[in-house]
C-alpha cells in the first residue's frame, strides 16, 4: 500500500464514521456550527488575508494567468461573503427528514419520499479559496461529510480556512472530521479520490478542462460536473437596446475568469446595425477583442474574422465571439450546437419569443432579460453552491443543498399485511 492509499483510507474512514453522525444531528446543531465558522472567518480576516497575499506572490512566480490569478484573489469584499454565505445557508430551511409525495394506497400503507445526505462527498477545486467554505456549509447543513483536496495554488488560504471550519464545528458539538482538508497537493491524490468509491460517494471536481477530462476518464466515484462553460446572450429582434447593451457588457466584462462569462454574442441582423458599433465603443474602452462572423465584420469592420473554433472556445479572457442571425430559431440553433449547456440568455420584449427560447435551449440555466453572470447558487437563493452541473441526471445546474441529497422511500402501515 502506497502513503496515498494509506492517506486516501485514513480520511475515507474518518469521513464515513463523521457521516454518520451528521446524519443524525440535528438544524440548531449544524445551524450553530455555521455561524460559528462565520463568526471565526470574519475574525480571522487580516490572516486569512495575509495566506492569500502569500499565495499569490508564489502564483505570480508560477506565471499562473490572469484568469487563474483572478480566481485565487480573495479580496476583503469576498472574505464577508463567505461569512455572509455561511449565514445564508444557515438560514435555509433544512432538507434532511423532509417526507413528500404521500400517498395511500389501495393495502392502507402510506408510501413517499423522505430526504438523506449522500454520506461522503469529495470535492477536487483549483485556485478559488471560496470553494472550501462553500462546500463546507452545504455538506454541513444537508448532513454530509466533506474531503477537500484543492490546489497548490491555494494551500496556505484553504489551510487556514479549514482550521476555522473544523473550530468552527467542535464549537457546535460536530465531530471535526465531518471536513477534512486533504494534507497533501501530490497529484496522486487526485487519481486516489477519483477511485476511492469504498469511502466516498460523490466527486465534485471544480476546476479546468484538464482536471474534469482526467476524472471522466479515471473515474470510477459518480460525479457532479460541468466541462466548459461557453455561454450565449442573444439579442433579439425588436429587443430594448439599452438593456441589451447593458446585459451584453456585464456578462462579458463583469468577470472574465468565471464559467457563467458569456463568450459568444448572437444579434438579431435587425438591430445589429444599431446596437453593433455602440457595444464595440463600450468592449474597445475595456480591452475586449472582438471576433466577428462576415456579417458582424461589415458593421463593425476592425473585427478579427472568427472561425469555426471561437464557436466552441471557452475563453475566460476578454476575448468576445459576435455572430448575427436571421431568426429565432438560428439563434437557439446556433446554442443547441455550440453551447455547453451551462447558462445562455435571451434580451427580448416578446414575451412568446421567450417561452420559445426558455423551452427550446438545451442548457443548465436558461434566462431572459439578464446576464448570465446570474447563473450562481449564492444569486439562485441556494446560499452558496458546491458546484454548477450541466449533466442531466441527480443534479443540474448551481448543486445547492438538495442536489447534495438523495431520497429514499418510506412507509407508514397500520398492521396491513400482504395477501
Amino acid at each position: 500500500m502506497t502513503a496515498i492509499d494509506e492517506l486516501i483510507e485514513n480520511l475515507g474512514q474518518k469521513a464515513r464514521e463523521a457521516a454518520r453522525t451528521m446524519a443524525g444531528a440535528s438544524t440548531g446543531r449544524k445551524n450553530a456550527a455555521l455561524e460559528a465558522i462565520a463568526a471565526r472567518v470574519r475574525a480571522a480576516r487580516h490572516e486569512l488575508a495575509a495566506a492569500n497575499a502569500a499565495d499569490l506572490e508564489q502564483a505570480r512566480s508560477a506565471q499562473l494567468d490572469a484568469a487563474a490569478l483572478d480566481r485565487l484573489t480573495l479580496s476583503t469584499e469576498a472574505i464577508e461573503l463567505m461569512a455572509r454565505g455561511l449565514e445564508e445557508v444557515a438560514k435555509l430551511p433544512d432538507p434532511i427528514g423532509a417526507i413528500s409525495e404521500l400517498v395511500i394506497r389501495p393495502s392502507g400503507i402510506q408510501v413517499g419520499r423522505m430526504r438523506v445526505p449522500l454520506g461522503v462527498v469529495g470535492i477536487i477545486y483549483e485556485s478559488r479559496p471560496n470553494v472550501t467554505v462553500d462546500a463546507a456549509a452545504l455538506c454541513i447543513k444537508s448532513g454530509n461529510a466533506a474531503i477537500l483536496r484543492g490546489g497548490s495554488e491555494a494551500v496556505r488560504c484553504n489551510q487556514a480556512l479549514a482550521g476555522l471550519i473544523r473550530k468552527g464545528l467542535e464549537e457546535a458539538g460536530l465531530p471535526q472530521d465531518a471536513v477534512q482538508l486533504v494534507p497533501t497537493t501530490d497529484r496522486a491524490m487526485v487519481g486516489a479520490m477519483a477511485k476511492a468509491s469504498a469511502y466516498i460517494d460523490i466527486l465534485v471536481p471544480r476546476g479546468g478542462r484538464s482536471l474534469i477530462e482526467r476524472l471522466m476518464r479515471e473515474a470510477s466515484v459518480p460525479m457532479i460536473k460541468h466541462l466548459d462553460g461557453i455561454c450565449h446572450v442573444y439579442v433579439d429582434a425588436g429587443a430594448d437596446l439599452v438593456m441589451a447593451a447593458a446585459i451584453a457588457d456585464n456578462a462579458k466584462t463583469q468577470r472574465y475568469g468565471t464559467c457563467n462569462t458569456m463568450e459568444t454574442l448572437l444579434i438579431h441582423e435587425s438591430v445589429a446595425k444599431e446596437l453593433l458599433p455602440r457595444l464595440a465603443v463600450l468592449y474597445r474602452a475595456k480591452g475586449v477583442e472582438l471576433r466577428g462572423d462576415a456579417h458582424a465584420q461589415t458593421i463593425v469592420a476592425d473585427m478579427v474574422a472568427a472561425t469555426e473554433e471561437d464557436w466552441r472556445t471557452e475563453y475566460l479572457a476578454p476575448i468576445l465571439a459576435i455572430r448575427v442571425v436571421d431568426s429565432l430559431e438560428e439563434a437557439i440553433l446556433h446554442i443547441n450546437t455550440y453551447s455547453s449547456h451551462h447558462t445562455d440568455a435571451i434580451v427580448t420584449r416578446d414575451y412568446e419569443r421567450a417561452l420559445r427560447f426558455l423551452s427550446a435551449v438545451d442548457s443548465a440555466s436558461v434566462l431572459v432579460n439578464a446576464s448570465t453572470r446570474f447563473a450562481d447558487g449564492f444569486e439562485y437563493g441556494l446560499g452558496a453552491e458546491i458546484g454548477i452541473s450541466n449533466d442531466k441526471l441527480h443534479a443540474r445546474g448551481p448543486v445547492g443543498l438538495e442536489g447534495l441529497t438523495s431520497q429514499k422511500y418510506v412507509v407508514f402501515g397500520h398492521g396491513e399485511t400482504r395477501s
